[in-house]
């Protein structure tokens, strides 16, 4: 047994996370609740004085929790990375989006690795959590690490083990979620194994390498891609056969196995979902490889806002107006219901579209009071009323949130175009169609 593993077993080590988002933060917070002594990084100021305020900023920590593990000293936030050379075992849990070109910046994981090297010892573990393509972890990081003389295996442990969060989730959450987890050698992937089986209660299972876990994340998210892809293409089939497509789904998922039911919406949105079939598709083109089903899958999802804003213009014709000049209220911003993470989120695509098209837009969401996107800064509205519903030509529901009174919007809207069928069980829904 490495002298590693022991500290961990018997929690002497101290632990580190790169990047306090999403994935960071609470990742940080389950090690220091199990006992552990950890440092949180982030260049952000801003997050680390909040962290070491104890003022939560992310929806899947409990706060109380947050303002323990600081009080005590379990849990310290910096910008100071130098605090490294105190940690034992380092989690690299920072964004990788796409660049303007649609091809993965990595820039964010380069350098939080290189942040590393002044400070990386003998006996250290450094685990990739960050999602990206197959590859990464042994062509990027490793030799990266390598460059301070130390060798992986040897010297210092490298392992790849992807995060599965999913925000606003009320069942699964970091610390029950199960984990994979894939190291550059055997002990590296013992090494990492032993630490999240300390820190998590849900199973740790093994793969045979760092590129095996970061394809398994991959195809996590694109199979949830690809299954969207498919039942988007078949909501518009149906509305020109006229038939709900939210029924035959129902109706499908009457059949106890072999369907998984999925649903059409106005696009994907998120940190994951709507970014990793990219990564895969850009490295699969170094084998000369085209992934034309991931591919398919994803322009159709690609388009759902702009369908769903020709979609609004039809609704608006019946009432003689246009696109153009039309006031249109938009419901939700974030890009799942329940939650204030509006990354990526399709509704912002389709209020930029109805803005291109020369729409009046607001928006109201209980979640998110204010987003910036680009040049485009907007503000919800503060409250819906029935003043607000009855100025609008149209309310589009672009995110299903369940705190809002879907009977008031009904009742006051002219017209609603509901694209999350979150309008399902009201009685009276003559004014009301449905994506």
């Amino acid at each position: 047994m490495s002298n590693l593993k022991e500290k961990i077993l018997s929690r002497q080590a101290t632990l580190g996370v790169i990047g306090l988002g999403y994935v960071g933060l609470p990742l940080a917070v389950e090690k220091a609740k199990a006992g552990f002594r950890v440092y949180g990084f982030d260049v952000q100021r801003e997050k680390v004085d909040m962290v070491n305020r104890g003022q939560n900023y992310i929806g899947d920590v409990i706060n109380e929790d947050l303002q323990e593990l600081v009080k005590s000293g379990l849990l310290t936030a910096t910008c100071d990375f130098s605090a490294a050379a105190r940690c034992d075992c380092v989690c690299i849990c920072v964004p990788t989006p796409l660049d303007a070109h649609q091809q993965p910046d990595i820039s964010y994981v380069r350098s939080s690795t290189e942040s590393i090297v002044p400070y990386l010892h003998r006996d250290m573990l450094v685990v990739l959590e960050s999602t990206t393509y197959p590859g990464t972890t042994e062509e990027l990081l490793r030799p990266i690490l390598e460059s301070t003389g130390l060798r992986c295996g040897e010297d210092f442990f490298l392992a790849f083990s992807p995060e599965r969060v999913d925000p606003g989730n009320r069942i699964y959450k970091t610390k029950n979620t199960p984990k994979v987890v894939g190291g550059v050698t055997p002990a590296c992937t013992e090494v990492a194994a032993a630490m999240y089986e300390t820190v998590l209660e849900a199973p740790v299972y093994r793969v045979s390498s760092p590129a095996v876990a970061e394809m398994e994340k991959i195809l996590e998210n694109t199979y949830r891609n690809v299954n969207i892809g498919l039942v988007n293409e078949l909501a518009m089939l149906c509305h020109r056969m006229g038939i709900d497509i939210w029924e035959v789904i129902e109706a499908a998922r009457s059949k106890p196995y072999g369907f998984q039911a999925f649903y059409p919406g106005p696009g994907l949105g998120g940190h994951c979902i709507p970014l990793d079939p990219y990564y895969l598709s850009w490295k699969a083109r170094e084998f000369g490889f085209h992934t034309s089903m991931i591919e398919s899958s994803m322009m159709v999802n690609d388009r759902m806002p702009e369908y769903c804003v020709e979609r609004a213009g039809r609704i608006l014709n019946r009432f003689q107006k246009a696109l153009n000049g039309a006031r249109v209220l938009i419901l939700g911003v974030a890009y799942k219901q329940d939650i204030d993470d509006f990354r990526e989120s399709p509704a912002i695509r389709v209020i930029q579209e109805f803005l291109s098209q020369g729409s009046a837009v607001t928006y109201y969401d209980p979640w998110v009071p204010r987003f910036r996107k680009g040049s485009l800064t907007m503000e919800s509205l503060p409250a819906l009323t029935p003043e607000v519903l009855e100025e609008a030509d149209l309310v589009v529901v672009t995110t299903g949130h369940t705190n809002v009174d879907y009977a008031l919007v009904q009742k006051y809207a002219k017209a609603v175009f509901d694209t999350k069928n979150a309008m399902k069980n009201l009685p009276d829904r003559e004014n009301i169609e449905v994506l």
